[in-house]
């Protein structure tokens, strides 16, 4: 069985973003970029499936720049088998990754698609849904614990009141929640393994999809700074204050 993972290059979690002096978007010049950390869990997950023995083939996916090839070679080196980019200079909605990726689902034909739940730079949390929705696939979201047996996918999900247990007939749309492992620290030897794996290259255009924005953003800006706190006497001041100033009562 064939599983996909799509992978998305990101800014790194660890450095703080900085927004355009036009308002234009997020400052990425000469900034480190990494892959989400959903997604590492999801090429995490889908090894460690292969190493199980239910996958026998790991393709790690992405969708961008020709930078993102470098995102590709970390995917391969935690153990994905191959790799495939979507090769685009244009921006890349959740909406237009999904067609793509439902068009490389067509092409593959994999028993399992296993992404993160969302990407740390935009925080939609979309793709996943879109994806299953697209492909008519039974969906299983937000995954803290997945088995694979007998064509079908048991997953215990993340809840507002709990755990859910679900299980979903193969193939199936699989997104991952940050307690489902903890991805494995690559070694030199793997980076110089996903040096030589495959790595083949498409554009939209190969797929027959449209990736024109659909939403236009207008303008980014920083959250406003947080006013030092302050000590009140007593509740009528508090209370007033609240009225107030916050106006939150």
């Amino acid at each position: 069985m064939k599983v996909l993972v799509p992978v998305k290059r990101v800014v790194d979690y660890n450095v703080k973003v900085r927004v355009k002096s036009d308002g234009t978007g997020v400052d990425i010049a000469n900034v480190k970029m990494s892959m989400n950390p959903f997604d590492e869990i999801a090429v995490e997950e889908a090894v460690r499936l292969k190493e199980k023995g239910a996958v026998t083939e790991v393709i790690a996916v992405s969708c961008g720049v020709q930078q993102c090839q470098e995102t590709l070679r970390t995917a391969m080196a935690i153990g994905a088998d191959r790799a495939i980019l979507v090769q685009t200079d244009e921006e890349l909605q959740p909406l237009a990754v999904a067609k793509l990726l439902n068009a490389l689902i067509a092409k593959e034909q994999p028993g399992l698609v296993i992404l993160g739940k969302q990407a740390i730079d935009d925080d939609c949390n979309q793709t996943g849904q879109m994806l299953a929705a697209l492909a008519d696939l039974p969906q299983a979201t937000f995954a803290s614990k997945v088995e694979i047996a007998d064509g079908k996918a048991k997953v215990t999900r993340e809840v507002d009141g709990g755990l859910e247990t679900i299980a979903v007939t193969l193939p199936a749309i699989i997104t991952t929640d940050l307690r489902l492992n903890e991805p494995r620290y690559v070694t030199l030897p793997n980076i110089m393994k996903a040096k030589k794996k495959q790595l083949d290259t498409f554009t939209p255009a190969d797929l027959g999809v449209d990736v024109a924005p659909r939403i236009k953003t207008l303008k980014v800006s920083e959250p406003p700074k947080r006013s030092a706190g302050i000590k009140v006497p007593d509740v009528a001041t508090l209370v007033s204050k609240l009225k107030t100033e916050a106006k939150v009562i």
